[in-house]
């Protein structure tokens, strides 16, 4: 049995190779402002993306964009404006979330573009 933690860093492998085939540049992974963390920070072209991963096994249980919740949200738009300031960037925007269904030995990734936007 694969521990949720495996399962998650498994999926974000998948979401990371989906990522550079599609020509995103990989600025870093898990990058953590005090408990916040942020799955990944890629750049597609001059814009800014910030990746939730989210990941299940089999279809019993909710989708996993369903875990993507209003204070989840808020946290990662916290972490973002974090590392924004810290870098001192001036650059456009996006919050992506890519989820990855695990059934037997396959999986499904969906890629969702502008999954939400910030309201701080």
């Amino acid at each position: 049995m694969v521990s949720t933690r495996e399962l998650g860093e498994m999926a974000e492998g998948l979401a990371l190779q989906h990522l550079v085939k599609l020509g995103y540049e990989i600025v870093a992974t898990n990058w953590y402002h005090g408990h916040l963390e942020l799955d990944i920070i890629a750049k597609d072209g001059e814009e800014l993306v910030i990746v939730e991963v989210k990941a299940r096994t089999g279809l019993r249980y909710e989708h996993p964009s369903e875990a993507v919740t209003n204070t989840k949200i808020k946290h990662i738009v916290e972490a973002a404006d974090a590392y924004i300031v810290e870098n001192d960037l001036d650059v456009e925007t996006r919050f992506d979330v890519i989820t990855v269904i695990f059934v037997h030995q396959k999986f499904e990734l969906e890629h969702f573009k502008d999954a939400f936007y910030p309201t701080m």
